[in-house]
């Protein structure tokens, strides 16, 4: 493992450095283990690993790039590790999505446009509760995608999209168990677009805040 981490290291050093540029297609093996000193197998090892989180684009036949670096991209490997964490831990993923997503929400509500109001109050206004509880927070978990792209922040836009794994589960305990929760989502969602419509950064933050709150209250109760 010491042989492949130092492999890891160089190649990172590569990229970091602006000597690999984003987009940009590796030496073949042979080549770049010479220069870098390793073996090719210690090479080999440390491009599997850096496929694995995205940093590396290994195509069959063709070669190794890297990839283009983008956060969405980067942080999506987060969520492989979050789905990993068991119900215990989902509280804790709650409480930083209440962090981030009051955070995100403000900034969108600086930057927010008419047509990104229409697309949210299309989302708000939620199809009847007979389409089931999946169909339900599809549509919630897309309101609060929405928002979030409009805080266009992607680091942020990122980091809230790998809690959605967790906060899923969290959210479909709760409409299974309070018959009102979708009614009070609805009314917290039409609260959270009007501070957005207002361009009201500090209502749309409160908003949100009440709104992310709810869930993670409800399972600490639960718990």
């Amino acid at each position: 493992m010491a042989v492949t981490d130092e492999a890891i290291d160089k190649i990172k050093g590569m990229i970091v450095s602006g000597e690999l540029q984003p987009g940009e297609k590796l030496p073949k093996e042979a080549d770049l283990a010479a220069k870098l000193g390793l073996s090719r197998n210690s090479l080999r090892e440390a491009v599997k690993a850096l496929s694995l989180i995205q940093i590396l684009d290994v195509r069959q036949g063709d070669g190794t790039y890297v990839t283009s670096l983008e956060p969405n991209l980067l942080l999506g490997a987060i969520s492989f590790v979050v789905d990993f964490h068991h119900d215990k831990s989902v509280l804790d993923f709650l409480q930083v999505r209440r962090i981030l997503e009051p955070a995100a929400t403000a900034l969108a509500a600086e930057r927010i446009d008419a047509e990104g109001i229409a697309k949210l109050r299309a989302l708000a206004d939620a199809p009847s509760p007979d389409a089931g509880h999946e169909a339900l927070i599809e549509q919630d978990l897309r309101f609060h995608h929405e928002i979030a792209a409009f805080s266009g922040n992607q680091v942020l836009c990122s980091l809230l999209e790998t809690l959605s794994s967790p906060t899923m589960r969290a959210r479909i305990w709760r409409g299974l168990t309070e018959d009102d929760s979708w009614q009070r989502t609805i009314r917290e969602h039409h609260a959270i677009v009007d501070a957005l419509e207002n361009h009201d950064a500090a209502a749309a933050h409160a908003w949100s805040t009440v709104h992310t709150s709810g869930v993670e209250q409800w399972l600490r109760r639960m718990a």
